[in-house]
């Protein structure tokens, strides 16, 4: 029976490995200090945090999100520690909440590893701390026991740690928020929930007054999924905005990951579906063989259209293969933990450490590590059979925007009257099985411009290449994700601008230049981006002011009220400390009134900058010209090797693609 403890009470823990469960309803820091029989932290390293996550017998979550699981064995914590306490902080300069008495009541459980839960406690009365110590785990006179804490600190994260004896708490603090920040940039935002102010549906009209005032609120990750060991990853997968689905948590040892705050049914009374009729249900599967798993089906999720049911589908496959191979690895990082643990405990006695004593107790630690493991394995395999088959169905089946290039929908593809939800910008894998692919989708109107590195220290494959054959392979993938944005918006509702200093993009420009695409032909020198960047910035300006004034109407009768991107060629060169400002401000700004970077550049050179372009680089979403593991998800933080979009070899694709633009344009009089 589950324990429900108020502040101060305590309960005797069964076992001693468990999950510590966190569900916030916004994205919170989860971190745990060790501490001695007088609940002193010896040093930094008896704390796990985002930017140090891994302790022995204690993980944590390498980012922000609105739930984390923490896993902890009791039996592997270093020797002398005798206390764990779970912390929760506010990520500070996110854009979110300040202080824990402005967000829903955090819930905290223990559990065991099959999700069992041993007890719970929600953190209430919380005003203006920043920061809580949400509870212990304490050993006292050989038993685990866990105590509700629910200590809060106005002063955040610092104080917190400066009660617990921690040197320098300060600078500690700080280089844990910069590690949040860090993983911030670095994670794929889930789907964001659906408002009125910021609905995906924009039609042609084009008025300013279809527009977010401001930014959209921060994305909620999706709940845990039920475990692959047992269920596989056969997901029942909801969409954006409906309550979260069952997905795979882990199996045989907690691996730390987010899963989302609990949202409502969907609203779909938004104006321009006031007369709508329910969404339709997803297709039916065909009936599973006896003993066999069913039979994946496109578009298996809810969703108003067969584009969402698809988005939503993609989404729950990414968090399935995410949560299955944490999993996966966290059983593994067990056996091997346990194997270690029982050589210690067998050849403690100098008479076991030489003859045959030993080397039997060596062989059957090493057996039982090889068993579990090739248990995990198996486990694992069922899953991603079962997720590539899926994979299978799904990929012939969906429409242009989330297809890649060598799909054949692009060959018959027609310009649409309304943007779809997302566009595809690549694909992500694990090296547990690089041949399963997840298309990364991210949401129109984009919410984050992009920034295609052009560094040779951006990858291994990267390195490998020469650097002018790098740099024209950036550009060129740049130049196909404008084509694919041109490609999904109606005519005249999606404006390229580009900026090319020194003209050294000319061949990869030529598809674009030549179907007459571009807002105006690409500028050169300081004067043209001078120019394109006064005229994005005032465009900015103007917007604010009529959306926050509602007065839509007032805006001048030249302004382009479409969505606009900003291609920026080479950057830094040929931009002044004016430019630089104006760009950032774009960054910033932009996104809310539908203004979007594309950056191709090389952080290395702009490194005379220093720390001042540091906000820039966080706050687009980094992607590499070649394959590279630098992605994150955000549910458990594994590095995903980013694969970007190609044409395939001889294909005029591409050239079709904005040919089909350039006509549907001059048909609707753009």
């Amino acid at each position: 029976m589950t324990a429900e403890l108020v502040r101060g009470q305590n309960h005797t823990l069964p076992k001693t490995r468990l999950e510590i469960r966190v569900s916030a309803g916004t994205p919170v820091v989860a971190g745990a200090t060790l501490g001695d029989e007088r609940g002193t932290v010896r040093g930094v390293e008896w704390i796990a945090h985002p930017g140090s996550p891994q302790l022995p017998g204690l993980e944590v979550s390498q980012q922000a999100a609105a739930d984390h699981r923490l896993a902890v064995d009791l039996e592997a914590l270093p020797a002398g520690a005798h206390r764990v306490t779970v912390l929760l902080a506010l990520p500070v300069g996110a854009g979110g909440p300040v202080r824990f008495g402005a967000v829903p009541a955090p819930f905290v459980a223990v559990t065991g590893l099959d999700g069992t839960e041993i007890a719970t406690f929600t953190l209430t009365d919380l005003d203006a701390e920043s920061a809580v110590s949400a509870l212990e785990l304490y050993r006292r006179q050989d038993a685990w026991k866990v105590r509700a804490v629910g200590q809060g600190y106005a002063g955040g994260l610092a104080e917190m740690l400066a009660d617990q004896g921690v040197t320098d708490p300060a600078a500690l603090a700080g280089s844990i928020q910069e590690a949040v920040t860090r993983g911030l940039a670095r994670s794929v935002a889930p789907p964001p929930p659906r408002t009125p102010e910021a609905d995906r549906v924009r039609h042609a009209t084009g008025s300013a007054d279809h527009r977010p005032a401001a930014p959209p609120p921060a994305p909620e990750p999706p709940e845990p999924l039920a475990d692959p060991a047992t269920t596989g990853p056969a997901h029942t997968t909801q969409p954006h905005t409906a309550q979260p689905h069952t997905a795979p948590g882990p199996a045989a040892a907690g691996a730390s990951a987010a899963g989302p705050s609990t949202g409502g049914p969907i609203n779909y009374a938004h104006p321009r579906r006031q007369h709508a009729a329910p969404p339709s249900p997803p297709p039916a599967a065909p009936p599973a063989q006896p003993g066999q798993p069913a039979q994946p089906v496109a578009g298996d999720a809810t969703g108003w259209s067969m584009d969402e049911r698809l988005y939503n589908q993609i989404w729950g496959m990414f968090e399935d293969l995410a949560r299955a191979v944490a999993a996966y690895r966290s059983a593994v990082d067990f056996a091997e933990s346990r194997m270690d643990q029982e050589l210690d405990r067998a050849l403690s006695d100098p008479r076991n450490r030489i003859g045959g004593a030993g080397d039997r107790s060596r062989e059957a630690a090493r057996a039982k590590r090889d068993e579990l493991a090739s248990r995990a394995r198996e486990a694992l395999d069922r899953d991603l059979a079962q997720l590539a088959a899926e994979a299978a169905v799904v990929e012939p089946a969906l429409p242009a925007a989330y297809a890649g290039w060598g799909n054949p929908v692009w060959h018959a593809h027609r310009i649409p009257m309304e943007i779809p939800m997302a566009l595809r910008i690549g694909d992500l894998h694990l090296p547990e099985r690089t041949d399963l692919r997840i298309p990364l989708l991210v949401r129109l109107p984009l919410e984050r411009g992009m920034w295609v590195d052009s560094g040779r220290t951006a990858s291994e494959a990267a390195a490998l290449m020469d650097t002018d054959r790098l740099r024209r392979l950036a550009m060129e993938t740049a130049v196909a994700h404008a084509a694919r944005l041109l490609a999904v918006y109606p005519p005249g509702e999606f404006a390229v601008h580009v900026i090319d200093p020194a003209g050294s993009a000319a061949g990869p420009l030529a598809p674009l230049v030549e179907a007459g695409v571009l807002a105006g032909p690409p500028a050169a020198g300081p004067g043209g981006v001078a120019s394109v960047l006064a005229h994005l910035t005032r465009r900015v300006d103007l917007v604010q002011m009529a959306v926050r004034a509602r007065a839509a109407d007032s805006l001048p009768p030249d302004l382009d009220t479409g969505e606009q991107l900003l291609v920026v060629n080479d950057f830094p060169h040929g931009f002044d400390d004016r430019a630089v400002t104006q760009l950032r401000y774009l960054a910033d700004e932009g996104p809310a009134v539908g203004v979007h970077l594309l950056m191709v550049a090389d952080r290395e050179e702009a490194s005379a900058y220093g720390p001042v372009l540091d906000p820039l680089w966080r706050s687009l979403l980094r992607i590499t010209p070649v394959a590279d593991s630098h992605l994150a998800d955000p549910w458990v933080g594994h590095a995903w090797t980013y694969e970007p979009l190609t044409i395939p070899p001889g294909s005029r694709v591409l050239e079709q693609v904005l040919a089909a633009v350039a006509a549907a344009r001059r048909a609707a009089g753009r």
